[in-house]
């Protein structure tokens, strides 16, 4: 048996298709979506993930501007930004690039943003709200994991998930949104003992722990959905997920390589958590 690989490209193009339509809709009535993304300092990764969301936009019908701050750019200075964008009411969404200098305190500026302006979901009382269901934005990687899981027709009520990792970017916020599908949801960690053991009882498996290739074979209990979130470079050169692909995908029934599928898909719903801030700000209720 071989898994079925999801298309990412297949997948999310046409997701982004119906966010781009509810786009126009909202323009016809005279509100366009904006996201400002800042950016301090020179992490050439990070000036990749910004042309990509910023390319998104466009693509989609979403304004967008980039603010570009030099490294020495000051956490005063930064905060005074982002108390701008909070004001600036064609601004829906506001996020900071990470990482930041070390001289700026990642909290503070999370802090600063205005929730209802919070794309990316990790202001406080967004994580609050996530916490006890109430509506507002997901944080886009583990909201696109779960738009995967349902796009690809797999049912995830009564399943038994697991998730590998407890970030407070993807690991935690995975288990939550897992739940509230009505997963039954276990975490495993670095910390975990007997990993293999409880990995192989999983029915969806997410790995998100930042490590090469380390899910094999045998983590994984024939015919599980396998969502890998990581992504590594190898010596080589070449990109490569958490999941040993070639190794686990004989014994999966559905599997996302690496890169394009996890990826492309988190920077769809950083779109749709835009527009959907916009819908808000504009009193329209968001398309379901």
């Amino acid at each position: 048996m071989s898994a079925h690989v999801i298309n990412g490209k297949e997948l999310v193009g046409a997701y982004r298709a119906e966010i781009k339509e509810q786009v126009e809709q909202l323009v016809k009535q005279g509100v366009t979506p904006g996201l400002a993304v800042v950016i301090v300092g020179d992490d050439p990764a990070s000036h990749v993930y910004v042309r990509n969301k910023h390319r998104a936009c466009e693509e989609a019908g979403i304004y967008s501007e980039v603010h570009k701050l030099p490294e020495e750019t000051t956490e005063d200075e930064l905060l005074e930004l982002i108390r701008s964008l909070n004001s600036n009411a064609s601004i829906h969404g506001i996020l900071v690039q990470s990482p930041l200098p070390k001289h700026i305190h990642e909290e503070r500026v999370v802090e600063e943003i205005d929730p209802e302006k919070d794309v990316d979901c990790f202001h406080p009382v967004n994580v609050g709200n996530l916490m006890i269901g109430k509506p507002g934005p997901a944080p886009c990687t583990p909201a696109g994991v779960i738009e995967i899981l349902k796009k690809a027709g797999v049912e995830i009520a009564g399943k038994h998930a697991v998730v590998i990792g407890r970030s407070n970017i993807v690991g935690k916020p995975m288990g939550m949104l897992l739940l509230r599908e009505n997963a039954t949801v276990t975490t495993c960690h670095s910390r975990t003992a007997n990993l293999e053991q409880l990995t192989s009882q999983a029915d969806i498996l997410i790995a998100a722990i930042g490590k090469p290739q380390v899910i094999k074979r045998q983590h994984v209990k024939p015919g599980a959905v396998v969502i890998d979130v990581g992504i590594n470079r190898l010596e080589s050169g070449k990109l490569c997920g958490d999941v040993d692909f070639d190794d686990v995908v004989e014994e999966a029934s559905v599997i996302t390589p690496v890169p394009g599928v996890v990826g492309p898909m988190t920077i769809t719903i950083l779109l749709r958590n835009t527009l959907e801030a916009a819908q808000r700000a504009a009193g329209v209720a968001a398309a379901q």
